[in-house]
């Protein structure tokens, strides 16, 4: 995919451009590739994001090891704001930050990576904890009934265990 050169929007029928997806996103190995829409929006002094895709993912659980498959569904939006960036980066060791630090921004003139917007955007909204079912066991371990202590340190605990 493509980079957005940003002032060229301003030049689209209502400084909007959608793109249909139907692309592999390089790092997400997803089984098939990424479907939906994105569609990007100048509004003077910000740029207005917007993705619904879907694809499916291959994950491993987290308590059996198994893989499965699970399909991921975005519907999201954000907001990037337009300004040039400070090139002044001798930042004092301690500085109050503001909530306008804490936001996107990329230069008016600059340019959007889709592919890299959309991989981040698929990313927040993978699963934090992967499991195939709600009733998914861990696997087996055997017990070894061999509890001889090779080191001597040990022995006291040792000791608590048989008791």
């Amino acid at each position: 995919m493509e980079k957005i050169y940003i002032p060229r929007l301003l030049k689209m029928p209502q400084q909007t451009e959608e793109i249909k997806l139907n692309h592999q996103i390089s790092g997400l190995n997803s089984l098939i590739p990424v479907r939906g829409i994105f569609q990007i929006c100048h509004r003077g002094n910000f740029l207005e994001l917007q993705l619904q895709a879907d694809t499916i993912l291959t994950l491993t659980c987290d308590r059996c090891l198994q893989t499965f498959n699970h399909r991921l569904e975005v519907d999201t939006s954000e907001i990037i704001l337009l300004k040039e960036e400070e090139s002044d980066l001798n930042y004092p060791l301690e500085r109050e930050i503001i909530s306008e630090d804490l936001s996107e921004t990329l230069p008016p003139n600059g340019e959007l990576i889709v592919d890299e917007w959309i991989y981040e955007q698929l990313s927040l909204a993978m699963p934090l904890r992967n499991l195939c079912e709600n009733d998914c066991q861990p696997p087996l371990l055997k017990e070894k009934k061999d509890s001889t202590i090779k080191d001597n340190r040990w022995s006291s605990l040792a000791n608590l265990i048989k008791e």
